[in-house]
């Protein structure tokens, strides 16, 4: 609660656990970083379908984390951010380091329950758009409530229906999709409700449009997010994702 009470400012949106801190990071911290990136072994890039990711701090896998230490570079950023956000329980231990070429991007997707409740993400080279869309079980919801009150013109019974839960129910007409401007340097946290009930994702596109609006972000160069997380095992651990655009 305290850290939420001191990032009130930054908070953006209509979920109450949406963060964005615009220049967190100089432009000179942003060079020294990604300097630090490009240094790094060619070997230890993985590469995607559509993007390309550097993986720090150790290998995720379904029971876990098998943990290695982070790089000073690394554990300088990552410092920051949990003293000046005070949102994460303990500190962060694991680092992805996305890299998006113009006509990247990543599909709407949930990092997991590895990672509740809370993810950083530092943006760096240009700006780029991210999509929040509700998660399905939330859409269903609501497209049934709609379809239903179309229909019926008495009281509804959801005995026994998809839509029984009044948790879901009761909170879908206000899960609606939104987008955000991450501009480099910036840093974006969301955790709780805005991580569990929303997907996340950039469009593969060159020209990013927010909100669906005639607002027209083009990229012109290589886009990195660094997604800061710990993932939960025995050996508890948070997660930083530094995206390059």
């Amino acid at each position: 609660m305290e850290g939420e009470e001191t990032m009130e400012e930054y908070r953006v949106g209509t979920l109450p656990t949406l963060y964005y801190i615009p220049d967190f990071i100089s432009d000179l911290q942003q060079s020294q970083i990604l300097h630090h990136i490009y240094e790094a072994p060619v070997t230890k890039w993985k590469s995607l379908k559509n993007r390309r990711l550097q993986n720090w701090g150790g290998v995720v896998h379904e029971k876990g984390l098998l943990p290695q230490d982070l790089p000073p570079w690394l554990k300088g950023v990552t410092n920051k951010i949990c003293d000046m956000t005070g949102l994460f329980p303990s500190p962060i231990n694991h680092v992805l380091i996305n890299e998006y070429l113009p006509d990247q991007g990543i599909m709407p997707h949930q990092d997991g329950p590895a990672y509740f409740p809370v993810v950083a993400i530092l943006s760096l080279g240009s700006s780029a758009v991210m999509d929040f869309t509700p998660h399905v079980r939330l859409r269903e919801c609501t497209n049934e409530s709609d379809a239903k009150s179309s229909t019926s013109t008495g009281n509804v019974n959801n005995k026994g229906d998809g839509c029984s839960e009044d948790r879901v129910c009761g909170d879908a007409a206000d899960h609606l999709p939104f987008s955000l401007l991450l501009k480099p340097c910036s840093l974006l946290i969301f955790k709780d409700k805005a991580y569990s009930d929303y997907l996340h994702g950039i469009e593969d596109s060159h020209i990013h449009k927010l909100d669906k609006k005639l607002k027209y972000i083009h990229q012109q160069a290589q886009q990195k997010h660094i997604n800061l997380r710990k993932p939960m095992s025995k050996t508890a651990f948070r997660d930083l994702a530094l995206e390059s655009h």
